[in-house]
């Protein structure tokens, strides 16, 4: 009998990857006009048929994907924009593929036993674990049940699980660099929580450049809050007064500290310039405003959508950042 054509042989006579024949298969409207019509080609050629009707019965599939969040709803729904972001990629990439999102939290007793039943039992085709945490268990859990799932950022120890982060060591390193490079000497650094992949790895690229510049590390460490920003900057003014500039791990903890310098007296950027990290919509408001490092949280939950859709090859995808400098690291 003749073997039946594959995605992978129209995607051959194509000339294109699988992930684009993927894509002109399911619908997608992010494919080029050419490239379309040489898939549709191919696919008449070969008389491939993708038979959604059958492929349903035979893998259960729901039209559906989960977009989990292991972390407390008081961090989902934050001041921090991050979460937001995800949702709002994730969301525009599963309508445009005519798919169902189910937002599922874990924070309640009994969450990850539920996400894990649900998932398993076939009510969706995959899992977006959206955590800040590199040590959760969850993808190993459901991967190994079958799911494919799909990270939100690094997992901490070495996996071969997909997964979409940000550039968080080279930003940090390009942010600091800047306050080297503004005549900046004793360069301290608010972190956050070290059980967090962001916040091991904005500390990881700020004591690169200490230790490339021949400076002294001088750490507090905060839990990405803006009151945890304030208490961390009473600290370093206490063991530390020549400080004359800080990087901190994120900006919600930038504005804590802002406030902790006014109240101490201090200008910014003229006694101490300020580097944060995120580009909140607040970052451009604060007075002075703030230098910070801007990440894609957008282009992150598109490209986590498109991998559990199987639209994008999965992989281990690391999106750049980009350093925005603003007032309160320049001096008028």
């Amino acid at each position: 009998m003749r073997a039946r054509p594959t995605l992978e042989k129209v995607a051959a006579r194509a000339g294109v990857s699988r992930a684009t024949a993927s894509r002109v298969v399911n619908g997608s409207t992010r494919v080029a006009p050419q490239i379309r019509e040489a898939v549709t080609r191919a696919v008449e050629e070969l008389g491939y048929v993708p038979n959604q009707a059958a492929r349903s019965l035979v893998t259960q599939r729901a039209d559906s994907v989960a977009l989990v969040f292991p972390e407390p709803a008081t961090r989902v729904f934050s001041e921090d924009p991050t979460f937001s972001g995800i949702i709002r990629g994730v969301s525009m990439e599963i309508e445009e593929a005519d798919k169902q999102l189910v937002l599922m939290l874990t924070g309640l007793s009994g969450g990850y036993q539920r996400v894990e039943r649900y998932a398993t039992n076939g009510h969706v085709d995959g899992v977006i674990i959206a955590s800040m945490h590199g040590t959760d268990p969850l993808p190993g859990v459901l991967a190994r049940r079958g799911v494919p799932v799909v990270c939100s950022g690094r997992p901490s120890v070495p996996s071969s699980l997909p997964y979409v982060d940000m550039d968080n060591v080279g930003g940090a390193e390009r942010a600091v660099r800047h306050l080297v490079e503004g005549g900046r000497r004793r360069i301290a650094a608010i972190a956050g929580p070290q059980d967090m992949i962001a916040g091991i790895d904005r500390l990881a690229g700020y004591r690169s450049v200490l230790r490339d510049s021949d400076r002294r590390s001088i750490i507090a460490v905060g839990d990405f809050t803006r009151e945890s920003g304030t208490a961390a900057m009473r600290q370093l003014l206490a063991d530390d007064p020549d400080i004359d500039a800080v990087f901190v791990a994120n900006d919600l903890m930038a504005l804590g500290a802002m406030l902790a310098l006014r109240q101490a007296g201090r200008q910014v950027p003229g006694d101490v310039a300020l580097v944060g990290f995120d580009d909140i919509p607040a970052a451009a408001y604060a007075e002075p405003s703030l230098t910070t490092v801007r990440q894609p949280t957008e282009e992150m939950g598109r490209r986590l959508a498109r991998m559990v859709l199987d639209l994008e090859e999965k992989s281990q995808v690391v999106l750049p950042t980009e350093l925005v400098v603003r007032g309160s690291t320049t001096t008028p």
